[in-house]
């Protein structure tokens, strides 16, 4: 039988670029070689795309994090395909490992659909919609899930809008991803830096009213016409940090994940119900993870989906897996596969 092969896409030129880059390393080292043939595609900062050896550095080396050079041999994505100086690539399917801006937005999912090409992930508008903070509260909102208070606002119209705020808030792009652009504000006198930052990522920010709870995450898998949740972790953070920051997330062994999380099983389940409802109120495919709040008095508040989640074999999301069961490569092999068959 021979190997389907499957493009690897990852850097970009989202504030994300690195973290792409982990991820698919990640990606690399997971993937099933018995089955999978990889072909690993970078697009540079600049956004050029070109092809890569599948042995390139893609991980963090003395807390240094990767980006894709231009190598000189470039990609094109016409409607015919992927494509080097016009000798078309035969490939099964994408694995686009992009977070943030060109990601998941659906910037690339549009191409893909074009050239009728099989990936992994949500489509063009569930991607959108879940990567736009602001519109995908709305969703959840109207669905009846609890979201934190806020507002969203533009670079013209924040000050007007700021009078009734309640502070600590959160200030982050609505759009963005890695906590990239995103503070904790405690009062007025240093809202207007923290709104002039997160602008530097998007053009609308959203202000919320912090939560005081447990950071608590669940991963969504779709496989073989099924949506399955995992086990619920919780994110803890090392108290020298305010949040769970870039920072924190990456660069410093600042937190860990408690798989499970030490919640009654009933608020576990809950939040299992709540990740797998907003999967399809968003209408995604193939994965995503649900980030919630949970307060001391068991309210369950969420925060936010990642239409393509961090992916190392570290990262949360495949770890949620692992304690539910899933290998990191039994995963890979099933986005592969619910991509192929959809």
């Amino acid at each position: 039988m021979s190997k389907q092969i499957v493009a690897i896409i990852c850097g970009g030129p989202s504030s994300e670029h690195e973290v792409s880059c982990v991820s698919a390393g990640g990606v690399l080292k997971g993937l099933d070689r018995q089955r999978f043939e990889p072909l690993l595609i970078g697009i540079t900062k600049s956004g050029t795309w070109v092809s890569l050896p599948v042995d390139y550095q893609l991980e963090i080396v003395d807390k240094k994090m990767p980006v894709i050079e231009d190598s000189g041999r470039y990609v094109e994505l016409s409607q015919s395909g992927f494509s080097i100086d016009g000798q078309l690539l035969e490939i099964d399917c994408v694995f686009p490992v992009l977070h943030g801006e060109f990601g998941e937005d659906g910037k690339i999912q549009h191409l893909l659909d074009e050239a009728e090409m099989a990936y992994v992930g949500s489509g063009v508008s569930a991607s959108a919609q879940a990567m736009d903070k602001a519109v995908a509260k709305l969703l959840f909102a109207s669905s009846g899930m609890k979201v934190a208070h806020g507002i969203a606002v533009n670079a013209h119209d924040w000050r007007s809008a700021i009078n009734s705020l309640e502070y600590p808030v959160f200030v982050k792009p609505s759009s963005g991803g890695s906590s990239r652009g995103t503070h904790k504000v405690k009062s007025s006198t240093d809202l207007e830096s923290a709104i002039t930052d997160a602008l530097l990522y998007d053009s609308k920010v959203l202000i919320e009213t912090a939560i005081v709870g447990r950071e608590i995450e669940c991963a969504v898998l779709e496989r073989d016409g099924m949506v399955e949740a995992s086990i619920v972790g919780e994110i803890i953070v090392n108290p020298k940090f305010e949040f769970y920051d870039f920072e924190a997330k990456y660069l410093d062994d600042a937190t860990t994940v408690k798989i499970p999380a030490d919640i009654p099983e009933m608020d576990a389940d809950e939040i299992r119900r709540l990740a797998v409802a907003s999967f399809h109120v968003l209408g995604c495919s193939g994965l995503a993870r649900c980030d919630f709040f949970y307060t001391k008095d068991g309210e369950i508040i969420i925060n936010e989906v990642n239409t393509m989640p961090g992916f190392t074999g570290t990262s949360v999301y495949p770890k949620l897996w692992q304690a539910s069961g899933l290998t990191y490569t039994e995963l890979i092999s099933a986005l592969i596969d619910t991509a192929l068959s959809s």
